[in-house]
């Protein structure tokens, strides 16, 4: 899905053209995320991401009676739209600064003292998109690599199933990073809630290990993070096992930008390079 798709799928839901003012792209990742007067309109890949939107809006609803600050749902239920799931959400407002690691570590204590909801979630299944990134790649990239990151995916899937954690289970925002939380006047709140799932607390602290080792954060900023949480993962004897894992989805998640993309082909041939060196230290850039 490329951006001119997402505009045309945010047009035949009524929420643009006929004279409104045309919806700016914030994003293009694994949704289209644009913003639309007071709202952010999110519009996601393929029809199979509907249940993720749905249950990603009972997580907001959640969130908001529990009272963790996070975006806020502007419709109870997603839309299907031309084959794609769509969900409204209420437009935060201007950042008042950067989020910073002490913001993410703080809600994260928040979130991971939750009880369980009054619904299911699912376990983190941090290798379950490896094959549809892949998929969307198609001849973007080179069957060997696929190959590799399958693989890689396949070993990583039994490691991380045996790990013992040192943290009680129990909800994780999945994607814990700084660039999903925003800072507006009433403090810090968590964005992007569709990878939210119960399983290892320990799968959001690894991912700022990985930020620290893979893409450039200051050695400052990460013991900034740890010490506002009050552990460092990286004691942990299950780390390497999470970040391999971690690693190997990063990786595949840049593949379906490949197609008609050189700069997410070269990042994606790059990862691989560095996975299949063995190297932990080359550093990624974010996409």
């Amino acid at each position: 899905m490329d951006e001119a798709r997402a505009r045309d799928v945010v047009t035949a839901a009524g929420l643009a053209g006929g004279g409104a003012a045309e919806p700016v792209l914030l994003a293009l990742g694994e949704n289209a995320v644009f913003a639309v007067g007071g709202l952010v309109v999110k519009v996601g890949r393929e029809a199979a991401l509907l249940e993720r939107a749905e249950r990603e809006l009972a997580v907001a609803h959640w969130f908001a009676a529990s009272g963790i600050p996070a975006v806020r749902a502007a419709e109870p239920k997603p839309r299907l739209v031309g084959g794609h799931p769509l969900t409204l959400w209420h437009r935060l407002p201007d950042a008042v600064r950067p989020a910073d690691p002490e913001d993410l570590a703080m809600l994260l204590r928040a979130v991971h003292a939750l009880p369980e909801p009054p619904f299911a979630l699912p376990g983190r299944d941090l290798l379950g998109g490896v094959e549809r990134w892949l998929r969307l790649a198609g001849d973007a990239i080179d069957p060997a690599d696929a190959a590799y990151l399958r693989s890689r995916r396949d070993g990583y899937a039994d490691e991380v199933a045996a790990l013992s954690p040192h943290l009680p289970p129990g909800p994780v925002h999945g994607d814990a990073l700084p660039r999903n939380v925003h800072v507006g006047p009433d403090g810090p709140a968590l964005v992007d809630l569709e990878t939210v799932s119960a399983d290892l607390r320990e799968h959001d602290l690894v991912v700022m290990a990985l930020a620290h080792d893979r893409y450039g954060m200051p050695a400052g900023g990460y013991e900034a993070f740890a010490g506002a949480y009050g552990w460092d993962v990286r004691d942990w004897e299950g780390c390497a096992v999470l970040r391999g894992a971690r690693e190997t989805a990063s990786c595949a998640w840049v593949a379906q930008h490949a197609p008609g993309n050189p700069g997410a082909l070269a990042e994606f041939r790059r990862r691989v390079a560095s996975l299949r060196d063995g190297d932990p230290r080359t550093q990624w850039r974010s996409f």
